[in-house]
């Protein structure tokens, strides 16, 4: 399994944008995504600590290969 990467909150919605997911609402610093059943919440943070990155992407079901790949 490939590291993961140290990125943006930004960079994150936006992978997961390409993946399928949609925004469905933003509470001050956290923002909501959905994707049919599945669903995660992303911290509009400058940098995304690596465990949380993996937690975010364990709620939304994506591999981080896959996730990697839609960076």
């Amino acid at each position: 399994m490939p590291k993961l990467p140290h990125i943006s909150g930004r960079e994150c919605v936006a992978a997961l944008q390409k993946l399928g997911f949609s925004v469905m609402r933003q509470k001050e610093n956290h923002i909501v995504m959905r994707n049919g059943s599945k669903g995660c919440v992303v911290p509009n943070h400058k940098e995304i600590r690596t465990g949380t990155l993996s937690g975010i992407l364990k709620q939304a079901d994506v591999g981080v290969e896959d996730f990697i790949n839609h960076l």
